[in-house]
C-alpha cells in the first residue's frame, strides 16, 4: 500500500482518534511509536505528529529523529507535534500563563492558504495544552491565531510542513475533518480510496497468503467483533477455520444456545463448549477486577488449548481484537501511552500454547467493524448487537463471583435489554447493561423489611467506545424497568441509573 498516512505516537491517549478521523476520509492510516518508527518511510505520503502528555521542554520528552521525514514528506504536527517542530527548528516554546483548555475560535492570518481552504473565519477549535509556541520556527509563516493563542497554526516555507496548536481529531473542532482533508488530499495528494470493500479485499488476500493451507481456531463470543473476524476468515479459508463458542458462565441469559444456532445458520464451522463450571471455579473468591480479567483470560486460553489438541495440526489462533482494546491495554503500538485496563484477548499467548495469532480487525474501530460486516453481507441482528465485554458479567458483578450472582444479574439484564427493545430504544443506544453492586440496601415489601441487593443500569451513546455519554432514557421507561426488576427478580430491592460519562468514568464499572 503506497497511499497511506503514518501517525507517530508521542503518548497521547487519543492518538487513535487521529487515525479514526483520517479513515473517515477513506484514507488508510497507521500508528507507530515515535521511538520505533518504520525503517522504510517510502510507503507513506504524509506524516502526522501526535499530541503528548509531555512538555517539549522536559528532559525526558520524546525527541524523534525526523531527518528522513521533514522537508521530504508532508508533515502535520498537532499540539505537542507542532511544539516539537517549533522547539527543535528555531522557534521557542514556553509555559502558558494559564492552561489553555477547551473551545477557541480561529482568526486566519493567511486566508488564501490551502490548509485553511473552506475554513470559516471564527471557526471553533479545541485546545488542550499548558505550553504555548512563543516564536515560530525558522522560515515559517503564521497562518492563524485565537483569542488567547497567537500561534495557533503555521507553515514552514519551502516544504509541506505544518503545525497546529489545536486538535482536529476532537469533535469539538467543528472543521476538524476539513483541516485534515486539506492537508492530506490537497497538499499531500492522497487518494480517498480506502473503503470497507477495499479493506475486505485486502484482508482476505492477506489472510490467504499468511495462513495458506493451515488450520485456524477462533473463539466466538457472540459479539460483533469476533463474528466479523470469523466471517472474514471464513471468506478467506473456508472450513480451515474451526470456530469455538465458549460458554464461560458469564454470558447473558440464554445467549449460549441462541447464538450458537445463529452461527450454525451462517455456515460457520463452529463447536459449542460449555466451560462455565471451569470459569466459575477459577474465579471463586476473587474480587479484584484486574485479577478477575486475568483469570478469565487465562481460563479462556486454557479452554482453547484443550480444544486445539482436538483439531489436528491447528497452527493459528484468531481473535477479534480491535483498536480500542489495544489502546486501553497498552499504547496503540508500543508507545508511551498509559494503560487504562487490560483486555482478555490482548497480550499474546503463554509459551506452552504453540499457536500463532492472527487478528483481522486489530486496526479497526467498532464502527468500522460494523461497516465491514455490512460489506460482506452479515445479518443486522448480529451487526446491530450492543458491544459486550469479553469477560462478560464477570466485570459487571462487582466483587467476587458466584453462580447465584450470575443468575440474578442475568435476569436483571434480560429485563433491561428486552425493555429497551420493546420501547424502541435499543438501536438508539450504543451499549447497555446492568451491574450488580456489592451493596445491600434496606427496603420495604408489603409490611416486611428487606435487606437486598442494589443493581445499577447503564446505557451510553458512543462512536468507538473511547469516549461515551450517558443516554437520557425516558423516566417512564426507567420507572417501568425498575418496577419489573424489583417485582420479578428475587433478591433485588433497589435500582439506580448511572449518569457518568467517559471520561472520567469508563463504560464498564470494572
Amino acid at each position: 500500500m503506497q497511499n497511506q498516512v503514518l501517525i507517530l505516537d508521542f503518548g497521547s491517549q487519543y492518538t487513535q482518534l487521529i487515525a479514526r478521523r483520517v479513515r473517515e476520509l477513506n484514507i488508510y492510516s497507521e500508528i507507530k511509536p515515535y521511538n520505533n518508527p518504520p525503517k522504510d518511510v517510502s510507503q507513506y505520503q504524509a506524516v502526522i505528529l501526535s499530541g503528548s502528555p509531555y512538555s517539549v521542554r522536559a528532559e525526558d520528552a520524546p525527541h524523534p529523529d525526523l531527518s528522513r521525514i521533514k522537508g521530504k514528506i508532508p508533515v502535520l504536527g498537532i499540539c505537542f507535534g507542532a511544539q516539537h517542530l517549533a522547539h527543535h527548528y528555531g522557534g521557542n516554546v514556553a509555559p502558558s500563563a494559564t492552561r489553555e483548555y477547551g473551545r477557541a475560535h480561529l482568526s486566519k492570518s493567511k486566508p488564501n492558504e490551502v490548509f485553511l481552504k473552506g475554513i470559516p473565519e471564527g471557526s471553533q477549535v479545541w485546545m488542550s495544552h499548558s505550553d504555548t509556541i512563543k516564536q515560530l520556527p525558522e522560515n515559517a509563516d503564521l497562518l492563524a491565531s485565537t483569542e488567547d493563542v497567537e500561534i495557533a497554526a503555521y507553515r514552514i516555507n519551502g516544504e509541506d510542513t505544518y503545525g497546529i496548536q489545536f486538535h482536529p481529531e476532537v469533535y469539538h473542532t467543528k472543521e476538524g475533518s476539513r483541516f485534515l482533508q486539506n492537508f492530506l488530499v490537497d497538499i499531500a495528494g492522497l487518494r480517498q480510496d480506502w473503503t470497507p470493500d477495499a479493506f475486505v479485499e485486502n484482508t482476505v488476500t492477506e489472510l490467504r497468503e499468511k495462513i495458506g493451507k493451515e488450520k485456524v481456531i477462533l473463539g466466538l463470543s457472540g459479539g460483533v467483533d469476533s463474528s466479523v473476524a470469523a466471517m472474514l476468515l471464513h471468506k478467506a479459508i473456508g472450513n480451515q477455520l474451526h470456530c469455538i463458542f465458549v460458554n464461560n458462565g458469564l454470558l447473558r441469559k440464554n445467549e449460549f444456545q441462541d447464538v450458537l444456532q445463529q452461527y450454525q445458520g451462517m455456515g460457520l464451522n463452529v463447536k459449542g463448549v460449555d466451560a462455565s463450571a471451569r470459569f466459575l471455579t477459577a474465579l471463586k473468591g476473587e474480587a479484584d477486577p484486574e485479577k478477575k480479567r486475568k483469570i478469565i483470560g487465562r481460563a479462556f486460553i486454557e479452554v482453547f488449548d484443550d480444544e486445539a489438541h482436538k483439531v489436528e495440526n491447528a497452527k493459528w489462533l484468531a481473535q477479534g481484537t480491535i483498536y480500542p482494546d489495544r489502546i486501553e491495554s497498552v499504547s496503540a503500538s508500543g508507545g508511551p501511552s498509559a494503560t487504562i485496563k487490560s483486555h482478555h484477548n490482548v497480550g499474546g499467548l503463554p509459551d506452552y500454547m504453540k499457536l500463532k495469532v492472527v487478528e483481522p480487525l486489530h486496526l479497526l474501530f467498532k464502527d468500522e467493524v460494523r461497516r465491514v460486516g455490512r460489506s460482506i453481507g452479515m445479518p443486522q441482528s448480529i451487526l446491530g448487537r450492543h458491544p459486550f465485554p469479553g469477560p462478560g458479567l464477570g466485570i459487571r458483578i462487582l466483587g467476587d463471583i458466584t453462580a447465584e450472582k450470575v443468575s440474578l444479574l442475568q435476569e436483571v439484564d434480560a429485563i433491561f435489554i428486552e425493555g429497551l427493545k420493546k420501547y424502541g430504544l435499543y438501536d438508539k443506544v450504543w451499549q447497555a447493561g446492568a451491574m450488580l453492586l456489592p451493596v445491600n440496601s434496606v427496603g420495604v415489601m408489603g409490611d416486611e423489611r428487606t435487606y437486598e441487593k442494589c443493581v445499577a443500569l447503564r446505557a451510553v451513546e458512543s462512536t468507538d467506545g473511547m469516549t461515551a455519554d450517558w443516554v437520557n432514557l425516558p423516566y417512564e421507561f426507567l420507572q417501568n424497568v425498575s418496577n419489573a426488576i424489583i417485582n420479578r427478580v428475587r433478591g433485588v430491592n433497589r435500582v439506580v441509573y448511572d449518569i457518568s460519562s467517559k471520561p472520567p468514568a469508563t463504560i464498564e464499572w470494572e
